[in-house]
């Protein structure tokens, strides 16, 4: 056999692959759907993104009619599994699941294609099924590399973003730390000195101490910011009422002794989500919520509450919890660090409240990992902070539909 001609098979099979393109895109987003639990319109959210897989199977099926033309590295086939890559990526597939889904793919094709042989009735030549084989094989191979490749290269860029932060963050601790040190040694050293009264070495001895607390929240803070990308990773999710439970529960008592009440607004929807990162997220901002309290208000409060929001046209995409209090609220002009590590505005300063400005990029940190945001309003008095969370699970998109339409 000329191996760079087309025989009967190559053909045949190659024109079923190009008729059955809509059936075949159907098999395979079922499966992946079934299989990375999204909801079935969220596989490929876009129609154009939808147009992807019937274009990959085309361009398989070109292949392997026209040996001498193999997918090449500019094509339009490869062009559209570079974005399918780039859309898991955004979507926050795994590698795992990037390679599986081609997995997936490569089993519906030779399946669907070893039944097209079968019912031809016809005893074809082993090489000539074994050519047809190996030619699917290698253009799904380049299919696949393009969209792990693009897939890896954002990765690598997220993570040089990533290193790049923690070069940053290591600077401004270590000065923190350096500050933190230098007023403890310098306080120990003065308490050296005689006759120091007593009013003075109680002083002293205060100033060490806070410095010694606060290093000490600082470290526990790198911990948890430590685990964030370990928890979200692990996957333990619990019902979002039972998280902001749980949240406000841990801290009644430092609500009680300032206080300050704190209250759930209205029903939370029945999603699942991250115990670990959602929890430590809410105790940030519900504790932030306590400690900066306007103590010149009659009462104090802080309340949480959650909303759905659409996408522009009309479905449910995310879920959202306000965190919202009548406390001292941030400063204007400092509002736009609010989440920039080790800052804290001037009037938290002020209050007396003890502090390391590491709190709040932490819940950054933690909902970015999730794939959701974190952000702050503030009115005539007070502050919002919302954590918008994605709905991404099958069950939950269920669960807000059903929210949305009562």
């Amino acid at each position: 056999m000329d191996g760079l001609s087309s025989p009967p098979l190559a053909r045949a099979l190659a024109g079923a692959l190009r008729d059955s393109r809509n059936y075949l895109t159907g098999r395979w987003l079922e499966r992946l759907a079934a299989r990375v639990d999204l909801e079935l319109n969220n596989v490929f959210p876009t129609d154009e993104l939808l147009d992807h897989m019937p274009l990959l199977i085309g361009g398989i099926a070109d292949d392997l009619e026209d040996v001498a033309n193999p997918i090449r590295a500019d094509s339009e086939v490869v062009h559209r599994a570079m974005e399918l890559g780039g859309m898991r990526h955004a979507q926050g597939f795994d590698e795992y699941e990037v390679l599986k889904e081609f997995e997936i793919l490569g089993g519906i094709l030779f399946t669907f294609l070893s039944e097209k042989v079968r019912d031809t009735g016809h005893q074809y030549p082993p090489d000539e099924v074994l050519a047809c084989t190996s030619r699917v094989f290698r253009a799904l191979s380049v299919v696949q590399q393009a969209a792990v490749a693009q897939y890896v290269q954002l990765m690598k860029s997220r993570v040089s973003e990533r290193e790049e932060r923690i070069r940053g963050f290591n600077r401004a601790l270590t000065h923190e730390f350096r500050n933190r040190i230098g007023a403890a040694m310098g306080a120990s050293q003065i308490l050296d000195l005689p006759n120091l009264d007593e009013a003075a070495r109680a002083k002293l001895t205060r100033v060490i101490s806070g410095n010694m607390n606060s290093m000490q929240v600082v470290l526990d803070n790198l911990l948890e910011l430590t685990d964030i990308e370990f928890e979200a990773r692990q996957q333990r999710h619990i019902l979002l009422p039972e998280a902001v439970r749980e949240s406000v529960r841990q801290l009644r008592d430092m609500a009680a002794s300032r206080n300050v009440s704190v209250e759930i607004v209205g029903d939370l929807p029945n999603v699942e989500v991250p115990a670990a990162a959602v929890e430590l997220s809410l105790t940030n901002l519900i504790s932030n919520a306590i400690k900066y309290a306007d103590r010149a208000e009659f009462s104090s409060w802080v309340r949480l509450s959650s909303r759905i929001s659409k996408t522009e046209v009309g479905d449910p995409c995310e879920v959202t919890i306000d965190v919202s209090d009548n406390g001292i609220g941030v400063p204007p002009a400092q509002r736009d660090r609010l989440f920039q590590r080790l800052f804290r505005a001037k009037n938290a300063e002020e209050s007396g409240v003890e502090g390391t400005g590491l709190g709040l990029s932490i819940v950054r940190e933690t909902i970015s990992t999730l794939g959701g945001n974190v952000s702050a309003s503030f009115g005539g008095k007070g502050s919002v902070f919302t954590v918008a969370l994605p709905c991404r699970r099958l069950s939950d998109h269920l669960a807000i539909t059903a929210r949305v339409a009562s």
